[in-house]
């Protein structure tokens, strides 16, 4: 057997022990066929990470685990979320210092730590668990799931903040671990406290580069390369002490040389409340922001053209009745490696809307994020919007309350039909689903279903039915002593499944 047969049996069987479904036959020289079709197979391994919530001793924080239930899976699996951080034999944390870091001291044969104990284990696909935290004390937390709980596996962090810098709600799903992020729309200015968390759920240290970009190009920075970040720990990266420079819009770069991590930024703002700014979507040259709530009283964009290449592009607004262009914002130049931002002033005017952005003319990848402002005066509240990927198959959003919860759908490029299903409530309540078309070009508040008796709070999963991609976002509403709080996230496809290659083909027939 040559080489070539021998790559592609190996090839086979490493998919194989991915999936657990393909497989590889004997050949059969009576009927050679060298067709190889994809199947679409549910993945059996899925890995988030989730940062440390907050620093405020008057932070209340849910954790809601999730997993939509997935035709083809096995009968077996579970899906747990632990403690970033390890234990010692006498089950104390192992820290370093007070950044929750691993310390690494444990015995030459590893007896000297153990894995932290379980923070939460989901019971059952199909219905949401929650687990609620309070204080500063919450740690990050890093959890895999497997089995019939992998394939779609979704995790959301909720805070409640009542007073404070970054006062309000903040949400972010747990990602995850990756190897480059982008976030446009951080800040290194006096009235923001921005952190680059880098969660590291392996056993072996991660090196992580961190560059900013502002408005004339990339920051000095003093300490943003080479940061190592200890196995198992949350690694608060504050911005402000990586350059001298004080910026408004930053977009910030994390690129991991060796390992891998989780990221997102925490952004706090001393007036404007705060939350979390998950990565955009990788650089592209079209992208949609959606989701962004009707009563915005300003949205402000931000945009990067990462390549050596100048960006043009056209900014539409996609509203109810069909796209529109932003007066005096028709299009907006990128100088490549430069942070550009607009102000877009109230242009919802009551109705909800998401930002398509294409290129004018030669195609040039760029990222974005929106930030968004609710309510007036001392009651003004953030949140961020960054440009995602279509909903696709499937995607699902957790920690949907009976009320102040809204959904929003956008089909940019074309008509789309899609179901949205809500899951068992949380503590009780029976499952609902509702089909939506939605318009080409519009955004759509559209009333999701809610489950019959729910009690708890529940999982709002969309699928794509048939017609263009569709972009979606999911915003909580809380409003806190007279503040607008609110926190939007956004549905991107949740790769539950994967193309694998029929592997019972006679290779023998490819044999050199």
């Amino acid at each position: 057997m040559n080489r070539t047969t021998l790559s592609l049996i190996a090839g086979a069987t490493a998919l194989a022990a991915v999936t657990g479904f393909a497989a590889v036959t004997s050949p059969d020289t009576s009927a050679p066929d060298t067709t190889a079709t994809a199947a679409e197979l549910p993945v059996e391994r899925t890995s988030l990470t989730c940062p440390t919530p907050s620093v405020s001793d008057l932070a209340e924080t849910t954790y809601t685990s999730f997993t939509p239930v997935t035709k083809g899976t096995g009968s077996d699996g579970k899906a747990e979320l632990r403690p970033a951080v390890t234990e010692s034999a006498d089950g104390e944390d192992a820290k370093d210092g007070q950044t929750g870091k691993a310390s690494g001291k444990g015995d030459k044969d590893g007896k000297g730590e153990k894995e932290a104990k379980a923070f939460l284990t989901a019971k059952e696909p199909g219905k949401p668990l929650a687990e609620d935290v309070s204080g500063s004390d919450s740690p990050a937390l890093v959890g895999t799931a497997d089995g019939k709980f992998a394939p779609g596996w979704t995790v959301q962090q909720t805070t409640e903040v009542a007073a404070g810098t970054g006062r309000g709600l903040l949400g972010a799903a747990c990602t995850a671990p990756d190897t480059d992020f982008w976030f446009p729309g951080a800040s290194t200015a006096a009235d923001r406290t921005d952190y680059v968390h880098l969660v590291n759920p392996d056993d072996s240290a991660a090196v992580v580069d961190i560059e900013l970009y502002g408005r004339d190009g990339a920051l000095e920075t003093t300490t943003g390369e080479g940061i190592t970040v200890a196995p198992h720990s949350d690694d608060p990266v504050l911005l402000s002490t990586l350059t001298t420079e004080k910026l408004d819009n930053v977009t910030v770069h994390v690129s991991v040389r060796s390992g891998r991590v989780g990221a997102s930024v925490q952004a706090l703002d001393d007036k404007l409340g705060g939350d979390w700014l998950g990565a955009s979507v990788d650089p592209a040259g079209s992208l949609v922001i959606p989701g962004i709530p009707k009563d915005a009283t300003a949205v402000r964009l931000i945009a990067f053209a990462p390549g050596d290449a100048d960006a043009d592009l056209k900014v539409r607004l996609a509203s109810p009745t069909g796209q529109i262009t932003p007066a005096g914002n028709e299009t907006l130049h990128l100088k490549a490696g430069m942070t550009g931002a607009v102000d877009l002033g109230d242009v919802m005017r009551g109705e909800p809307g998401s930002l398509v952005l294409t290129p004018t003319g030669r195609s040039v990848p760029v990222v974005a994020a929106v930030r968004v402002v609710r309510g007036k005066g001392a009651g003004q509240e953030t949140a961020f919007i960054p440009a995602t990927r279509p909903v696709g198959t499937r995607a699902t959003v957790v920690d949907n309350r009976a009320k102040g919860t809204t959904l929003s759908l956008t089909a940019p490029f074309g008509a789309a039909e899609v179901k949205v299903t809500a899951s068992a409530g949380s503590e009780g309540g029976t499952p609902a689903t509702k089909s939506f078309t939605i318009k080409a070009g519009t955004t759509q508040q559209v009333e999701a279903p809610v489950p019959s008796g729910l009690k708890g709070t529940y999982a709002l999963t969309v699928e794509s039915v048939s017609g263009g991609e569709v972009h979606g976002a999911r915003t909580i509403t809380d409003a806190q002593d007279g503040v607008s709080a609110f926190t939007v996230q956004t549905l991107p496809d949740d790769r539950g499944t994967v193309a694998v290659p029929k592997a019972d083909q006679d290779l023998s027939v490819l044999q050199q």
